[in-house]
């Protein structure tokens, strides 16, 4: 349990945090703390560095001086997310208040590259995140890596079948390649991510329980139940790409046949639009096959609009199995999904009033994802600064 002042710290810089620049009266009356407490603490979380006397009045009184608000330092602590995609690399750095300072991407084709040297490439963009002017000569306070594959409770990659990248330890990996950064790197699954990035500030904001279905080469799901993410006993829920679709179907990566995401994931789709799978765009962003398969179905092209509507039937069977274990008020379609959202609802809906035992009854809502690609790099971030937020109190003073 964390000693009372260190939980009060928190509190208070929280508030400011989520809220915005507050007077000490006003954080008194929000956290129940007496108002001479609030001082001392607003006074040693200046003293930290973590919050500064804010120009910007709360409300003008009615007589005498305005009171003095606080907001979070600008100079202050920062984060950073990093991600590790099959055919990408990202790397954002944000202040606590969740301003983005500096965002980085780079195409790469990580199947093909040894696991030490992706993660080199993937440090050496962070080392440039650092020689940033915003970063100056301060060090992030925590790093988050978003990964495509199953995530331990000791942050080991346990397995990542579209990586090919079996028990690797990619927090020390990176730790050795930053030689031994003073702050703390964590590993987590980059659908988990991408359904705390929507939580926070995309299509989940406002629900409660739902599921965010990742669509990139391969396909994985975010749960969050009753506003928090759902990770399992071991850390390794949501791998709903590899839910068995047909038995007898074709082989995939994991070991397994006929899973969902060699039916209905990124390179099949392509396939069935009559496009290379393997064709990639220099520089472009992780959702660009949606994109580009969404030009083509308002064109009306007819092999893409098959190819979306057989691929959206396919998402609707795993969707009706979500939905009769889970009952989740929506499922957010992230990813190259997303902009495809529109073609792929229609066939999914079919086969959720069909195959939900609830059929019409289910309130379950398909929606698009609000992130796009970026969505696993944002919860690495929102991730990072969330648990910043909970650490900063304990920092000494400056």
């Amino acid at each position: 349990m964390k000693p009372v002042r260190e939980h009060n710290l928190g509190l208070v810089l929280r508030r400011v945090a989520e809220q915005g620049p507050r007077s000490r009266a006003t954080l008194a009356l929000e956290t129940g703390l007496n108002k001479s407490t609030v001082s001392s603490l607003v006074a040693d979380l200046i003293d930290a560095g973590l919050l500064r006397d804010s120009p910007v009045e709360e409300r003008p009184a009615r007589v005498g001086r305005p009171p003095q608000s606080v907001e979070l330092d600008p100079d202050g602590p920062f984060v950073l997310g990093l991600e590790i995609n099959v055919d990408y690399l990202a790397v954002w750095a944000t202040d606590l208040a969740g301003e983005v300072r500096h965002r980085s991407f780079v195409t790469n084709d990580n199947r093909a590259t040894s696991p030490p040297d992706v993660i080199a490439l993937l440090a050496r963009m962070a080392e440039e995140a650092l020689e940033q002017p915003f970063a100056g000569s301060r060090h992030p306070m925590l790093a988050t890596v978003a990964v495509p594959g199953l995530v331990d409770r000791a942050g080991e990659l346990a397995v990542a079948p579209n990586l090919g990248w079996v028990g690797v330890p990619v927090a020390r990996l990176l730790n050795e390649a930053l030689e031994d950064p003073p702050y703390a790197v964590r590993v987590e699954n980059e659908a988990n991510l991408g359904a705390v990035a929507e939580l926070v500030e995309g299509a989940g904001r406002g629900l409660s329980d739902f599921v965010y279905i990742s669509g990139e080469i391969g396909i994985g799901a975010g749960v969050v139940l009753r506003g928090e993410l759902f990770r399992g006993a071991s850390g390794f829920a949501g791998e709903f790409g590899h839910l068995t679709i047909d038995p007898f179907g074709p082989p995939c990566g994991c070991g397994g046949r006929g899973c969902l995401e060699r039916l209905a994931g990124q390179d099949t789709l392509l396939r069935l639009a009559g496009w290379d799978a393997r064709m990639r765009c220099e520089g472009a962003r992780p959702e660009w096959p949606g994109a580009m398969l969404a030009d083509s179905a308002r064109a009306g092209h007819a092999r893409t609009l098959e190819a979306l509507s057989q691929v959206g039937h396919t998402l609707g069977i795993g969707i009706a199995s979500l939905a009769n274990l889970l009952d989740p008020e929506a499922v957010l379609l992230g990813g190259y999904l997303a902009p495809l959202s529109q073609w792929l609802r229609v066939p999914i809906e079919g086969e959720l009033e069909t195959r939900a035992l609830a059929g019409r009854g289910m309130r379950c809502r398909v929606l698009p994802a609000r992130l796009g690609g970026e969505a696993a790099v944002r919860g690495a971030v929102a991730l990072s600064r969330q648990a910043a937020l909970e650490e900063a109190a304990a920092l000494p003073t400056a």
